[in-house]
């Protein structure tokens, strides 16, 4: 990602806040059997296609976010469900030892590409493909709605050290602006569902969850713009006439709505973050 397009301004609500365990999975979690979890492991399964577009369009997350997920003295952190490695530098650059876990093949080639010295693994969340205890901290950026929380928790602790930390974060388009609001519209998904960023499900072995929300914003061209949106999975999964018709709409909206600068936009985020201490 070029400087231009990393994060203009970076501040935090400074709100932290427990949230209680839930007792069962949330709405978006994978149900078997029914036809809305086959679509969305269809959607989980997408992104390979477009792993380019993924990583010259998605953002990074704030260093706050970041520094606030991890423990004290961590050393060699987990990446789950790692993407094209958004997070994956990050911890890198803070001179971590890095496992990248990501199931999609076109992502992990896409990863390896950009991050050639790390390594990175085929797995899942239900799957890790670690050794006990042998990470301090597990993070999931951007990918916690994707995977089944039953499995997902256990494995996470497993692979933890004692009193290590489970963390998860999510960069959500921040709607109090207006023209985002209208974005959101635009490519609103029919079956869209709540990624469960607001409380996450977790629970024992980990203890209660705190939360902590950061404001940023990043500053795009409106190519990235355009990509950004390109890399939904949803998007992804159209019929091709049905994305035309969106991406056009969606380029009439950078184009004609007055809050906006022909040349940069900026695209303001809330970094929601969840970190549990295993007990």
């Amino acid at each position: 990602m070029s400087r231009r397009s990393s994060a203009a301004r970076i501040g935090a609500s400074a709100k932290i806040h427990e949230t209680r365990p839930a007792s069962a999975c949330c709405d978006n979690c994978p149900v078997p059997g029914t036809e809305r979890t086959e679509r969305r492991r269809a959607q989980a399964a997408s992104f390979g296609a477009v792993a380019a577009t993924y990583e010259r369009a998605r953002p990074s997350y704030p260093a706050r976010a970041i520094d606030w997920l991890l423990p004290p003295g961590a050393g060699r952190v987990l990446d789950l469900g790692a993407g094209t490695g958004k997070l994956t530098r990050a911890l890198v650059d803070r001179g971590l030892d890095v496992a990248a876990v990501e199931p999609s093949a076109g992502m992990r080639d896409e990863l390896a590409r950009v991050l050639p010295g790390v390594r990175v693994l085929d797995g899942t969340a239900e799957a890790i493909p670690l050794a006990d205890r042998s990470v301090d901290a597990v993070l999931v950026a951007q990918a916690w709605h994707w995977v089944d929380p039953a499995l997902a928790v256990p494995e996470a602790a497993r692979v933890l050290t004692p009193g290590g930390r489970l963390g998860l974060l999510w960069n959500i388009r921040d709607e109090r602006a207006g023209w985002v609001a209208e974005l959101s519209a635009i490519i609103h998904n029919p079956d869209h569902f709540d990624n469960g960023s607001e409380a996450p499900v977790i629970g024992p072995p980990f203890g209660p969850a705190e939360r902590l929300d950061v404001e940023w914003a990043r500053v795009m061209t409106r190519r990235e713009v355009i990509d950004l949106v390109a890399s939904r999975s949803y998007m992804i999964m159209m019929e091709p006439a049905a994305r035309t018709e969106v991406l056009a709409r969606v380029r009439h909206l950078l184009d004609t709505h007055p809050g906006l600068g022909s040349a940069e936009i900026t695209l303001p985020y809330v970094t929601r973050c969840s970190r549990a201490q295993l007990a």
